[in-house]
């Protein structure tokens, strides 16, 4: 007769709760969860470590991984999550963001509006796309436009919530200008959303985040007036 190891105490109420957590699609901190020894590994031997692993979750499904159309998937997905898609996670990879002294004294907000915005549900690894809208006043130093679409791109290629991905957004500004006149928007929709679950194809998520003079209602107000027109 087979015996099975009893689970530690407490174990089914943690998976209950943990459960709770994705489903409800719901972050556990600003931070992106990392363990002390996440970059230990080069990108190739992550690579290497992950297309195997691929592999056997597809022939657990039952595909025929000899078939010509299949064969090579384990190694492109393996090279997306690690050098696309999660890209993000590797802070050597973060952009260069040089400021620059505001020498015409502009002194109004600065609005980057519908930005392009992709990222992966952490709960569920399922697609989230939108648009984020960013704004700031300058408090001495400015940054090149560019930029600002790629800190955005940069925090939305990891496993994300969006709520902590507006808040790292809007983090990344506050600290490269040194100024907390910082606001962030996200319009996003999730595939998890829409794919599974509720399986709702018109709903979307809003998420925002103030700081500085950007909590003064008139402020706020003038900015979201730039985002509608």
């Amino acid at each position: 007769m087979t015996t099975s190891t009893p689970l530690p105490s407490g174990a089914f109420e943690r998976a209950a709760h943990n459960d709770t957590i994705g489903d409800n699609h719901v972050g556990t901190s600003v931070d992106t969860p990392l363990r002390a020894d996440a970059f230990a590994l080069s990108d190739a031997e992550k690579m290497a470590r992950i297309a195997p692993l691929f592999k056997e979750i597809m022939e657990t499904l039952g595909l025929d991984l000899t078939d010509d159309s299949l064969a090579g998937t384990p190694k492109r997905v393996a090279k997306m999550y690690v050098q696309e898609i999660f890209r993000g996670l590797n802070p050597e990879n973060h952009p260069v963001c040089k400021t620059f002294n505001n020498t015409y004294q502009y002194g109004e907000m600065l609005v980057e509006k519908d930005i392009n915005l992709n990222s992966t549900c952490e709960h569920h690894f399922l697609p989230i796309a939108g648009r984020a809208h960013v704004a700031y006043k300058s408090s001495g130093q400015v940054i090149g436009l560019s930029k600002i679409n790629r800190l955005v791109d940069h925090y939305a290629k990891r496993p994300q919530v969006q709520e902590r991905l507006t808040r790292q957004i809007a983090e990344a500004l506050k600290s490269i200008l040194d100024t907390e006149d910082v606001a962030v928007i996200i319009e996003a929709k999730h595939m998890c959303v829409s794919s599974r679950g509720i399986e709702d194809e018109q709903s979307s998520t809003v998420t925002a985040d103030y700081h500085g003079t950007f909590k003064d209602p008139a402020v706020r107000r003038e900015f979201l007036d730039h985002i509608r027109g």
